[in-house]
């Protein structure tokens, strides 16, 4: 495949891991990400930490988000990612619809089949396996954007769908058919790949690629490896930080790289 320039400006994206933190603590840290000038806050969906202690301090993402919307002004929120799994797709549709509207247009709808076992033995949910949910994930994008059609109010606007995840098979051709923004955590020569797998979905499915905003994971990388992201399309670069304290200093110096590829 030939890769595009994508004329859309880069953006930092900051997910907040709701764990080992207070809530006070969490409410101070999305402050202070959105007083830097970062484009996006992130949670996650999961019920338990993913690090250290693991029945250590947690909070669920949903009412997180709702609280971010009301507490924040400019800067856009959502999950990276919600679990389809965890509830019903129309309720997710009016969740979405409702935080969309609390934040006056700022939600993004990120989304995914989940993995995390814990999270689905102690809350009830039945595990499956992989190729279940991600079949589930499809069925349910459907059922989504068929609610917010329906709802009343309906949302403020088309709300971004962001997809997380690389399966060549099942995950990037839900990404081709539903997706305004794919993320994944891949190294410069695995998104180059994914690339051209995505993009044989989308000739498959009909979608031109440009529609489909390119997202990554900044943790642990370099600058040279994010340049040859960047050269590769990724316009959204998300940054995750953790409880019980959120070190932002790294957050400044990204916004650096930001504004510099945004002045070239």
């Amino acid at each position: 495949m030939t890769i595009r320039r994508d004329p859309r400006p880069v953006r930092l994206g900051v997910q907040i891991a709701p764990q080992h933190a207070s809530y006070a603590t969490i409410r101070t840290a999305v402050a202070g990400v959105e007083a830097l000038g970062v484009d996006v806050v992130f949670n996650w969906d999961h019920f338990f930490p993913l690090s250290g202690e693991p029945d250590g301090l947690h909070f669920e993402s949903w009412s997180l988000l709702a609280a971010w919307a009301e507490q924040t002004t400019t800067i856009q929120l959502g999950a990276l990612v919600n679990c389809n799994s965890y509830r019903n797709a129309d309720l997710q549709a009016d969740m979405a619809r409702t935080i969309d509207h609390i934040s006056g247009g700022r939600f993004l709808f990120g989304t995914g089949a989940g993995w995390f076992e814990r999270d689905y033995d102690e809350y009830g949910y039945e595990f499956g396996t992989p190729g279940t949910r991600l079949d589930a994930l499809e069925s349910d994008l459907q059922r989504i954007e068929a609610r917010w059609a329906r709802l009343n109010p309906p949302p403020t606007r088309d709300i971004p769908i962001l997809i997380g995840g690389g399966g060549e098979k099942k995950t990037l051709r839900i990404v081709a058919k539903h997706a305004d923004i794919w993320h994944s955590f891949s190294t410069p020569d695995v998104m180059k790949h994914k690339l051209g797998v995505l993009d044989g979905w989308c000739a498959k499915v009909g979608r031109d690629m440009s529609d489909i905003e390119i997202s990554t994971e900044l943790r642990s990388r370099t600058t040279d490896e994010a340049d040859a992201l960047y050269d590769l399309g990724t316009r959204l670069f998300t940054l995750g930080l953790s409880g019980p304290h959120y070190d932002l200093s790294p957050v400044v110096d990204w916004l650096a790289w930001r504004d510099s590829k945004n002045a070239s």
